[in-house]
């Protein structure tokens, strides 16, 4: 294999901060000697809250903890069922953690997350990490319904909540990405897959839709926050190896722990691959470190960094007959000018929890990212960007006039400027330069929910979120000038209804909104970015979902109406670049199924933990269409197919074996461009695997992909008009085989 080696023009990463973020970490360690007191002085008068143990957890401990289930939702009086609902869970009550008082457990941050009247979920780490390479958002989010996400390259994939970004044929758009509550999309709106390790994270939060409301007003698809483990639920120490098709190798190694106030967790990760397709080599070094102090017993605070350094080439989009008769080829113009995705990045970041009083917890924090962009393709691109920010957040559960009432209110700040640099793209060497620009993009949102509960187990939902975003764009040369300004107000209002314990139904209206990014429209002169629209949305959304012990279940069903939607515009159409404008009207609507049934149980192992044959599927139905357009009257909207299914079917050893086939379906093509002129095919793809994981310290498995070695299209780009000459597609990956081994302790 060789060895992947980018164009060393400029340095990477260095640790330079912006004075604004530096101001506001330590803005926020200044306040930490003064909230001990604060916190006293609030607590006086109010009940004695129970000892908080901070002790070394042994592995064994953690583990037991970590599987332990949580209740649903806490029903009732949010503060005192909560506590009941805990204490039945096995699980400390909301704000009297034993482990870290700002970082939830999974079980935790479900029964939390699952008091939202709408599509939301957790996926814990347990879902993915032990039985797949766990290398792209896919693997970790497969089996979430309402999810489309598409493999290109890479760890890059092509990511779609409710439809939202389906036009954008490059970066990530209408979907907010957080580590850790520390923004992963730039300030302007952008998103990278390449900077997420799915191994370093102990679950992983979806918010579809306006359901995002704590993450802002700036995601028409939601929001997906990424956690780490901290020291009281990480293994003392762990490694993984993995190795596969297409020269595939990663390495990855964690440690955590505790002493005394302290806690700590740091996971890094190398890895390299060939790629399938020509020209799709890369390597990558990812890291990650959190540390925690407990101040006393009502206050946390938690310092976070993370870095990366990806190099990754790029092999391009091509026709339809390319990429399912020589799908391993790749786009000629791509080879001849090397095209590259390179980034190098690094975040730090502060939050700090206190506990006012019983049932009332303040967050605040503020963040730094350093992001440099290496990015030779029609030109070759080097972006600096330095984006900064904070963020507040109090949560409040109290009584009033003999109700249960549960508040939330918040405001986040999220700064940047990008130092925009392009040249001439000569071969895959940088050339003259021909743009010379700096990017500020601004947002204020603040945020303000209500939970009301008429009866113990049916709370009323009001709330609203307000977006103040600015951009604008100064140019030395080879770019168009200008500004613009968003004031935009998102009100919600929703019903949770607790029917039982372990099952929910909600619904809710929502408005949300996305403003769009620098990239809109810059792929051509006939419009300037700061004469795009804003997109606004309208959501019907009802469902519900709960859980027995050989049952689990998820469905929502929504319907949005969207102004001024953010669509693809075809510059030229051969190469598929895009310009971004406004359509008109639009609709989206759809199905979310999940669920997971113990098809039979007690086929050789019987007793209290019986062996089970185990049935996991995702199903979602998409319609998205113009809405009485001018132009496309009610054509489909490209780019995402009508039904796609993801199912698995495992049986389940209690000594920890398991083994089983799956599948990825989409049972007809879907458009690629507006005009509904050309489609994909049609594909069903099958896998299989068998691993061994009884939640000890060793876990092993073996995964096979595609095992027929059909050749299909797993991703496309969009355009206006296409026809089979138009280079828009992306091959899906050939049989592959992968194995990996776990030890921790």
């Amino acid at each position: 294999m060789s060895t992947f080696r980018r164009p060393r023009e400029l340095p990477g990463a260095s640790l330079f901060f912006h004075a604004g973020g530096l101001a506001a970490l330590s803005a926020a360690g200044l306040c930490l000697s003064a909230l001990p007191s604060l916190a006293q002085e609030s607590a006086e008068g109010a009940t004695e809250l129970p000892p908080v143990n901070v002790v070394t957890t042994t592995p064994k401990a953690k583990a037991a903890a970590v599987k332990k289930t949580a209740p649903l939702s806490p029903s009732g009086a949010p503060q005192q069922a909560a506590v009941e609902a805990a204490s039945e869970a096995g699980l400390p009550a909301p704000g009297t953690r034993s482990g870290s008082l700002g970082v939830p457990t999974a079980a935790e941050a479900t029964a939390d997350i699952e008091r939202t009247p709408g599509a939301v979920e957790v996926v814990p780490d347990t879902a993915y990490k032990a039985s797949t390479p766990a290398v792209t958002i896919k693997d970790a989010l497969d089996y979430v319904p309402g999810v489309f996400v598409q493999p290109k390259w890479g760890e890059d994939s092509r990511l779609s909540i409710r439809g939202s970004g389906l036009s954008r044929n490059f970066h990530l758009r209408g979907i907010q990405l957080f580590m850790d509550g520390i923004p992963i999309n730039t300030a302007d709106g952008y998103g990278d897959f390449q900077e997420i390790d799915p191994t370093a994270y102990r679950y992983i939060e979806v918010f579809k839709g306006a359901n995002a409301l704590r993450f802002g007003a700036n995601a028409l698809g939601g929001a997906i926050n990424f956690v780490m483990a901290t020291g009281y639920d990480a293994d003392l120490f762990g490694a993984r190896v993995d190795a596969g098709s297409f020269g595939f190798h990663k390495l990855a190694a964690s440690s955590g722990g505790v002493s005394g106030p302290v806690d700590y967790f740091m996971a890094g990760t190398w890895q390299e691959q060939d790629g399938f397709r020509d020209h799709s080599d890369g390597e990558s070094v990812r890291g990650s470190l959190n540390v925690g102090y407990r101040l006393t017993e009502a206050i946390e605070t938690r310092f976070y960094l993370n870095a990366n350094d990806v190099d990754q080439r790029i092999p391009g989009s091509v026709t339809k007959h390319a990429a399912l008769t020589d799908p391993r080829t790749a786009a000629a113009g791509n080879v001849l000018n090397d095209y590259q995705r390179n980034i190098d990045t690094v975040r730090i970041a502060n939050k700090t929890t206190v506990r006012l009083q019983p049932g009332t917890v303040l967050e605040v924090g503020a963040f730094n990212v350093d992001r440099h962009l290496m990015h030779p393709i029609f030109q070759w691109l080097d972006y600096r960007y330095d984006d900064y920010g904070g963020f507040a957040r109090i949560t409040d559960e109290s009584r009033i006039g003999g109700f249960a009432n549960r508040t939330i209110a918040g405001l986040n700040i999220h700064n940047g400027t990008t130092d925009v640099r392009q040249y001439v793209n000569a071969g895959g060497h940088k050339g003259a330069q021909t743009v010379d620009a700096e990017d500020t993009s601004r947002n204020l949102s603040a945020y303000f929910e209500n939970h009301f509960y008429v009866r113990s187990d049916v709370a009323l939902i009001a709330g609203t979120q307000f977006l103040h975003a600015t951009r604008e764009r100064d140019v030395v040369f080879g770019a168009t000038p200008g500004e613009t300004e968003f004031n935009i107000w998102s009100p919600k209002g929703g019903m949770l209804w607790d029917v039982t314990r372990n099952w929910q139904v909600f619904g809710n209206i929502s408005r949300s909104a996305e403003v769009p990014s620098f990239g809109e429209s810059v792929a051509s002169l006939d419009i300037s970015f700061a004469d795009v629209k804003a997109q606004r949305a309208t959501t019907y959304e009802i469902g519900t979902r709960g859980r027995t012990e050989d049952f689990t279940w998820d469905l929502a069903l929504y319907r949005a109406n969207i102004d001024n939607e953010l669509l693809c515009f075809t510059s030229n159409p051969a190469m598929g670049t895009c310009q971004v404008g406004n359509a008109d009207e639009t609709i989206h609507q759809g199905i979310e199924l999940g669920f997971g049934a113990a098809v039979m149980k007690s086929m050789i192992a019987g007793g209290a933990d019986p062996d089970k044959l185990w049935l996991t599927a995702a199903y979602t139905l998409s319609d998205f269409r113009y809405d009485d357009d001018p132009l496309w009257g009610n054509n489909e909207i490209p780019g995402a197919p009508r039904h796609f299914v993801r199912a698995e079917l495992l049986y389940k050893h209690p000594s920890g074996l398991y083994l089983g086939p799956n599948v990825e379906w989409v049972p007809d093509a879907y458009y690629v461009d507006s005009a509904n002129s050309l489609e994909t095919e049609a594909y069903a793809v099958w896998g299989a695997k068998i691993g061994f994981d009884n939640g000890g310290p060793i876990t092993a498995y073996l995964e096979g992909r595609n095992l027929s070695d059909k050749a299909y299209i797993a991703s496309s780009s969009i355009a206006t008009a296409a026809d089979g000459t138009s280079a828009l597609f992306e091959p899906g990956t050939g049989r592959a085989i992968y194995g990996g081994l776990q030890v921790r302790w």
